[in-house]
């Protein structure tokens, strides 16, 4: 099932949009499937490039993707373990300067995106029903484990069209 559009702040709808299945199982396995492709194929040479100035490297935009994944996963564990505090917001472009991959390889960094997805494809797998639809409360408002499972995958898929429309 696709989470309801009641089940998330309304921003996230952006990237839930942008997954087609409708179980978020074969939506975290599919998306693994086609980044895995995908960063494999974008050339050395553009590892480090940025399409204009100020703008994230390739290496960084894949960081930016596991970071974001790990926190998303982390709300996912918390609400499904009935946490009541508040989560957190994050700052995604302190994350990013904060974060040196310039003495990485995007091979290496894809290598750590592979082993995150595995763990939240693990942690999404431990999960019921009962435990998808519960909720809790980001600082932007209240989500249930089953829209971060598709926020995670549609995120995704968002940078990698825009390295598709900006970077290749």
């Amino acid at each position: 099932m696709k989470p309801e559009k009641s089940s998330h702040p309304a921003y996230f709808e952006n990237y839930i949009s942008k997954v087609s299945e409708d179980d978020v199982h074969q939506a975290l396995h599919n998306n693994f499937k086609h980044l895995m492709v995908f960063f494999n194929s974008i050339p050395k040479e553009k590892e480090n490039h940025t399409y204009a100035e100020g703008k994230w490297t390739i290496k960084q935009v894949l960081n930016h993707i596991t970071d974001t994944e790990r926190i998303f996963a982390y709300r996912a564990l918390r609400f499904a373990r009935k946490d009541p505090q508040l989560v957190a917001a994050f700052e995604e472009d302190d994350y990013a300067k904060a974060a040196d991959v310039s003495h990485r390889t995007l091979t290496d960094l894809l290598q750590e995106f592979e082993y995150v997805r595995l763990s939240t494809i693990a942690l999404f797998t431990s999960f019921n029903e009962e435990t998808l639809l519960r909720s809790g409360q980001m600082a932007s408002g209240n989500a249930n484990v089953l829209s971060l499972g598709f926020i995670v995958c549609g995120h995704a898929n968002h940078h990698v069209n825009v390295i598709k429309e900006k970077y290749l």
